[in-house]
């Protein structure tokens, strides 16, 4: 039998239904996290190891990456600005560029890499193995006890880990500008410090780190929560997250970005 145009409406039609029904599930899903979320943060202690398990744990790839990244920006931006008579000014090139974009972005696109799939992971470990429905059984929410502490610990950990990428990235184009260029160490640090706004700057790049925090955590449980009981569901599952997430994070960016710093 031949695959005609009405077959082809038909199977795209049905996917656009099941994309908006999975929308509208995982909106509600998001909605009784957050109600339930009074037993994350009265026994905070359970909060406390997922930011550990999210946060500790992704330090490494964060500072190291951000070093590498700082270091790119400090060769990239010399080479440019030098042609202009301005290679003093790559300080300010490198601190803009990774508190308004990069810093934020990347940390969200590794988030979702290093601790989005893991908690995905986890959560569909412990329904293919039946432990979310023991604890239906014993009249304990698994959104309290399992998904809420995830989700909030990600949320709290996305921005501070944020600024450390920042951070250790301006640290990295100060070795490549300063230490190995030769660039004047007092005319970067000076332009940094008079170019660099806090609430145009910094501020902005908190709220995006935020954001990003929000929809990696969300897709993240949501996903792990919904994720079929076998090995190959979780598998998927996890997949979706990483490739979810990182969409997720580039088109809010876009958004974001728009609205922070168009017309000004």
């Amino acid at each position: 039998m031949s695959y005609t145009l009405t077959d082809a409406l038909r199977a795209l039609g049905r996917r656009v239904i099941d994309s908006i029904w999975k929308l509208g599930v995982a909106c509600r899903f998001m909605l009784m996290t957050l109600a339930l979320s009074g037993t994350a943060l009265r026994r905070f202690s359970l909060t406390v190891r997922e930011i550990y398990a999210a946060g500790v744990l992704s330090l490494l790839i964060i500072t190291i990456s951000g070093l590498f990244v700082g270091m790119i920006l400090g060769l990239q931006g010399y080479d440019t600005l030098q042609r202009f008579g301005s290679a003093d000014s790559s300080g300010v090139l490198v601190s803009l560029t990774l508190l308004r974009e990069l810093g934020p972005v990347l940390t969200g696109l590794l988030f979702a890499s290093r601790a989005g799939s893991s908690i995905t992971t986890e959560i569909g470990l412990m329904k293919a193995t039946e432990q979310l429905s023991a604890m239906e059984m014993m009249a304990v929410s698994p959104i309290a006890r399992v998904v809420a502490p995830r989700f909030w610990a990600g949320l709290l950990s996305m921005p501070l880990l944020a600024g450390l990428f920042s951070a250790v990235g301006i640290f990295g184009g100060y070795l490549v500008c300063v230490r190995l260029i030769g660039i004047d160490e007092g005319a970067f640090w000076s332009q940094i410090q008079d170019s660099v706004d806090v609430r145009r700057d910094v501020l902005n790049g908190v709220i995006k780190s935020t954001v990003f925090g929000v929809i990696v955590c969300w897709i993240a449980v949501f996903e792990g929560f919904d994720a079929k009981p076998t090995a190959e569901g979780v598998s998927a599952a996890t997949t979706r997250t990483v490739v979810t997430s990182s969409l997720a994070v580039l088109a809010s960016d876009v958004i974001l970005t728009a609205f922070m710093f168009s017309g000004k």
